[in-house]
C-alpha cells in the first residue's frame, strides 16, 4: 500500500497527528517517535531553510526539494503546505504533480492573495472565491494518484468573517477539494460549530502563540477534526535551545554546561541509522 492510501486508511479509522518537520533529520525523528504522519510547514521552510519570513518568498523548487529530502528518509505519509500554489491554476497543478513525484501524500492550498501572510496575523487579503475554486479544480485534475489529498485552506475567518469561511468551504468542496482547513478559528466552540456547518474531512492547526486556543489532539478529534497539525512546534523548540546555547557559549567560552541538554553522538547515529558504535 502506498503512503497516500495509507493516510486515507488511517483517517478513516482515527484522527491523525502530524508534527511539523523543518528538515529531513526532524522528519526522521518524527517517524522514530512513533507518529503516523509528518507535516511540512511553509513557514518552517522559509524560516529554517531559507532564513526569511513566510511571506511568499520561497519557490516551488525549494519546496519540492525539501519535500523530496524528507520523503527519502522516511516511510510514513507526509502532507505539505503549498502556500497559494506558487501562482495561478496552472502553477497549482504543477505543484501537485511535483509534490506527488517527491513522495508526498497531500498538500493544502490557501485562498490568500499573493504575497501571503501568516494565517494568525492581521492584514490578510483574499482572492475571489471563484478564482480559488479554479485553482482547486486544477489541482485535483492534475493528480495521478486519487488518494493524494488536496486540502483547501480558507483564511476568511480573520478577514471577512466566520460565515464567509463556511460559505467558501462549501464552494471549495464543490470544486473538488478533499478536505477543508479553516485557519485561525478562535475558540473551541467555533471549531465545534465549523465541524457542524461543514461536515467533511477537516484539518485543525494547533500552532503556538496564535489565535487558536490550546486544545489537545484528542479534543480536536472529539470535535470532528481528523488531521491535527503542529506546524512549527519543533522549530520553536530547537531555535530556543540554539539561542540559549549560543548565550552560554559566548559567556563561558565552552559548551561543557550544555552537554546534558544535547543529543549525544550515539543518539544521533541511532536516529540516522548509521550503525557505528562510539
Amino acid at each position: 500500500m502506498g503512503r497516500s492510501a495509507t493516510l486515507r486508511r488511517l483517517l478513516a479509522d482515527h484522527p491523525v497527528v502530524l508534527p511539523g518537520a523543518f528538515n529531513a533529520l526532524t522528519a526522521r525523528a518524527i517517524e522514530q517517535a512513533g507518529f503516523e504522519a509528518i507535516y511540512l510547514s511553509g513557514g518552517a521552510l522559509a524560516n529554517s531553510l531559507v532564513g526569511v519570513p513566510a511571506i511568499g518568498l520561497t519557490t516551488l523548487s525549494e519546496a519540492t526539494l525539501h519535500a523530496t529530502r524528507c520523503a527519502a528518509v522516511t516511510t510514513i505519509p507526509i502532507i505539505s503546505d503549498a502556500d497559494t500554489g506558487f501562482g495561478g491554476p496552472e502553477n497549482a497543478a504543477r505543484t501537485v504533480q511535483d509534490f506527488e513525484r517527491a513522495g508526498l501524500s497531500g498538500l493544502h492550498l490557501e485562498d490568500q492573495e499573493f504575497p501571503k501572510r501568516c494565517g494568525h496575523l492581521s492584514g490578510k487579503t483574499l482572492v475571489p472565491q471563484s478564482e480559488f475554486c479554479e485553482k482547486i479544480a486544477a489541482a485535483v485534475a492534475a493528480r495521478h494518484d486519487p488518494d493524494f489529498l488536496v486540502i483547501a485552506r480558507t483564511d476568511a475567518r480573520g478577514v471577512t468573517g466566520y460565515d464567509d469561511a463556511v460559505q467558501r468551504a462549501h464552494a471549495y468542496l464543490k470544486a473538488g477539494a478533499d478536505a477543508i482547513f479553516p485557519e485561525a478559528l478562535q475558540s473551541q466552540e467555533e471549531f465545534a460549530r465549523f465541524a457542524r456547518d461543514v461536515p467533511t474531512l477537516l484539518l485543525a492547526n494547533m500552532t503556538e502563540f496564535g489565535k487558536t486556543p490550546y486544545l489537545t489532539a484528542a479534543e480536536f478529534g472529539a470535535l470532528g477534526y481528523r488531521l491535527i497539525i503542529f506546524p512549527v512546534t519543533l522549530q520553536r523548540l530547537a531555535m530556543k535551545a540554539v539561542c540559549d546555547g549560543l548565550a552560554v557559549l559566548r559567556r563561558d567560552g565552552t559548551q561543557k554546561a550544555l552537554l546534558e541538554r544535547m543529543q549525544t553522538r550515539q543518539e544521533l547515529y541511532d536516529l540516522l541509522g548509521y550503525g557505528g558504535r562510539v
